[in-house]
């Protein structure tokens, strides 16, 4: 299975002034685009002095009622499973679990690309020493109430007319960074810094570009 490198320690010093302690990410495993931008973050925890709070949301429940064509609309159907199971494992052995779930599911889906979530649910459950039978989680809706949950804050913060990744930063949300590849060392903490002047702009809203490149994993 191949993994993303870990990069070498930064010997940049975090940048001076302002500060921001911590933030927080809503993601779903299944899409590329929150790797990207979990990938960025990463490294922004390395070169600032930010802890980030990892959440889940869902683009099955996002996608709810909407047109969709028939592949997506399949992917939505199964993108329920790693989602649930992560919330499922969160509810039984803490906090802790939720980014290391992620990272080994994440691992398989878009490294390792593999579209068979059940596989990939079952090897990342092994893998970071949960049981196995939390798996079971991803055909039932007995966790469906917190997803939902978490997957709202996310929403009450942003608006509804957004997708995965959303962070957090300074009680303001944002869709994306949206970025490919995710930028390492000092880049990923300018484009940290960036993020902390729009959050603290009153009225800041948007930047947007048309994406010209799909996201690049390594």
């Amino acid at each position: 299975m191949a993994r993303m490198p870990t990069p070498a320690p930064s010997e940049a010093p975090p940048a001076a002034g302002h500060r921001v302690e911590r933030a927080e990410m809503w993601f779903d495993p299944v899409c590329p685009w929150a790797w990207m931008t979990s990938r960025w973050l990463m490294e922004v925890e390395r070169v600032r002095p930010v802890t980030v709070t990892w959440s889940v949301m869902s683009l099955s429940v996002l996608n709810e009622g909407r047109d969709l064509n028939p592949d997506y609309m399949a992917l939505m159907e199964r993108a329920w499973g790693p989602v649930r199971v992560i919330i499922a494992a969160r509810a039984a052995h803490g906090d802790g679990v939720v980014k290391t779930l992620y990272d080994a599911m994440g691992t398989r889906i878009h490294l390792g690309q593999n579209t068979d979530f059940d596989a990939v649910i079952a090897q990342s459950l092994a893998e970071v020493g949960l049981p196995a039978d939390l798996a079971e989680a991803a055909r039932s809706t007995q966790w469906d109430e917190e997803l939902r949950a978490s997957h709202a804050r996310a929403i009450d913060l942003v608006g509804d007319d957004v997708g995965t990744p959303v962070i957090e930063v300074e009680g303001v949300a944002f869709f994306g960074p949206v970025v490919s590849p995710a930028p390492r060392g000092e880049a990923a903490g300018r484009l940290w810094d960036g993020c902390v002047l729009v959050a603290g702009t009153d009225g800041f809203f948007e930047l947007k570009r048309t994406r010209t490149r799909s996201p690049i994993f390594t």
